[in-house]
């Protein structure tokens, strides 16, 4: 694929989006509720399209503490910086995630609410926030729970003291700067690629040549995986490359 400077066509899905599908976890945590594990993404806006089931989104900002409710049918979308935690009240909750960036949160974009004595280097998060690949299932279930209720406390310390809330961004920041150079060649060659390459067509069309028009294509994909361990449940995702 040519740079986003000169791509006339994307290949990939519309806007340079990543898509999964998600069956919230209906583990319950310290405070009584069932669901997933806050974090934070920091380039990237996420939207929810919920197909079954009921629940919520408590989000947590700099503006303060928001519940959203979820039931089939719902869109809901929130923005970088944006404290997301999902809350699965019926057990069902199933949801098509929409992540900006060609799966860029899947690509260290998301950072966990973990306390702070687990933010301060990425060696230190990473170890806190692995999921062992070559273990079996129960394992990687109780690593994935594990750093929930980790992220849980984190979380709720910041909604009684948000105060930190600064402390905590100027920390997920630090741990994820060394990705920076592989999270803009993923931008560049997805949401840059597809914006250009729309600029391109109005150009052309503009001229008076259609001729994007034959290169057209379809394309279909299933999931590269089913069931994965994700950090708000069990994921069925696809590739973003």
């Amino acid at each position: 694929m040519s740079g986003p400077n000169t791509a006339e066509t994307f290949e990939g899905l519309p806007g340079g989006v990543a898509v999964s599908h998600l069956s919230v976890y209906d583990w319950p945590a310290a405070d009584g509720l069932c669901g997933g594990t806050p974090h934070m993404h920091q380039t990237c806006s996420e939207g929810y399209v919920v197909t079954a089931g009921s629940g919520a989104v408590q989000t947590l900002t700099a503006s303060g503490f928001e519940q959203t409710p979820l039931a089939a049918g719902t869109v809901a979308w929130f923005t970088p910086g944006t404290i997301h935690r999902l809350v699965n009240e019926d057990g069902g909750l199933r949801i098509v995630v929409l992540m900006q960036n060609s799966g860029l949160p899947e690509a260290g974009d998301a950072v966990l609410t973990l306390p702070p004595e687990y933010l301060t280097d990425p060696e230190t998060y990473a170890a806190a926030t692995a999921i062992p690949a070559d273990v079996s299932e129960a394992e990687q279930e109780r690593a994935a729970r594990a750093r929930r209720d980790l992220a849980i406390e984190g979380y709720l310390r910041l909604r009684e003291q948000p105060k930190e809330l600064p402390a905590f961004h100027e920390a997920a920041a630090a741990l994820v700067r060394h990705r920076l150079d592989a999270w803009r060649a993923r931008w560049e060659q997805g949401a840059a690629a597809a914006s250009a390459a729309t600029g391109h067509q109005l150009d052309r069309l503009a001229a008076g040549d259609a001729g994007h028009l034959a290169d057209a294509v379809v394309r279909s994909e299933v999931p590269s995986a089913r069931g994965k361990f994700g950090m708000c449940g069990r994921l069925d995702v696809y590739r973003t490359d």
